[in-house]
C-alpha cells in the first residue's frame, strides 16, 4: 500500500471542501492528512463552534459513511455532520474528536503503542453478531477462522487519536471495519508502530493488548494487507 502522510504545504484544498465551508459558513483551517488514495482531510472551522474536518475522495466514501454512522454510537469514532456525492468524488464531514494522533508521540512510542493496543482492546471487544459488514476486503474469506471479532480494517498509528495524557480518545478512518479474526488488526498494528517508531516500538503493545505475538498469523496478515 502507498503510505498515508500530511498534505505538503501548497497542496491544493479540493474544491468539494472548500465549496462546502463556504455554503455552511465556515473556513477551510488546515489540511491535516492525505490517505493512501488521494483523498484529503481538512479541519474547517468558524467562529464559537466545534472544528469539523472534512473529507474529499475521488473513490467512493459511501462504505466509510455507512461505518461511521453505525459505529459512533458503539465505538468512540467521529459522528457524522454530512455526506455528499460529487462529480468529482465522494465528502464526508464528521464532528471533531478531541485528541491528536498518535502518529505524532514520536518522542514516547510507548504511549502511542499503548494507546493504539486500548482502542483495538476496546474495538474487539465488541460483539460482531451486531455488524452489518462484512470481512475488509483486502482480509477476503475467514472460513478457517473460528473466533472473530469487529476489526477496524486499517489499524494503523495514524488513525488512533490521544489525549493530551496519552489515553485513548478513538479512531478515525474506518472505511474497512468489519468481521474478520482480531490478527488482521493486530498484525497491521505492530508493523505499523514499527514502521513508524523503529525497531522494537511493538513491544508495549503486545504487553497492553494482553497477547503474544504469533508470527504465523502476523505473516498471513501482512501478507494479505501488502498484496
Amino acid at each position: 500500500m502507498a503510505q498515508a502522510s500530511v498534505p505538503q504545504p501548497g497542496t491544493p484544498v479540493p474544491f468539494a471542501i472548500t465549496r462546502w465551508a463556504a455554503a455552511n459558513q465556515r473556513r477551510v483551517d488546515e489540511l491535516v492528512w492525505r490517505n493512501e488514495e488521494g483523498g484529503i482531510t481538512a479541519r474547517v472551522v468558524a467562529d464559537d463552534a466545534k472544528p469539523l474536518y472534512a473529507k474529499w475522495s475521488p473513490y467512493d466514501l459511501e462504505p466509510e459513511a455507512e461505518r461511521l454512522s453505525w459505529l459512533s454510537s458503539r465505538f468512540p469514532s467521529p459522528r457524522m455532520a454530512d455526506y455528499e456525492e460529487l462529480d468529482d468524488g465522494w465528502l464526508i464531514v464528521t464532528v471533531g474528536l478531541p485528541g491528536r494522533s498518535a502518529v505524532e508521540w514520536c518522542d514516547q512510542p510507548e504511549v502511542a503503542a499503548r494507546g493504539l493496543a486500548e482502542g483495538l482492546a476496546q474495538l474487539h471487544s465488541l460483539d460482531p453478531a451486531d455488524s452489518m459488514f462484512d470481512a475488509p476486503e483486502w482480509v477476503g474469506e475467514h472460513d478457517d477462522v473460528f473466533v472473530l471479532d469487529i476489526v477496524h480494517g486499517d489499524a494503523c498509528v495514524p488513525n488512533v487519536l490521544l489525549g493530551d495524557d496519552g489515553s485513548f480518545v478513538g479512531m478515525v478512518d474506518v472505511g474497512n471495519l468489519g468481521v474478520a479474526s482480531r490478527w488482521a488488526d493486530l498484525a497491521v498494528a505492530s508493523w505499523s508502530l514499527e514502521h513508524n517508531f523503529g525497531p522494537g516500538a511493538d513491544q508495549e503493545f503486545w504487553a497492553a493488548y494482553g497477547e503474544a505475538p504469533d508470527p504465523d498469523e502476523i505473516r498471513r496478515y501482512r501478507q494479505l494487507y501488502f498484496r
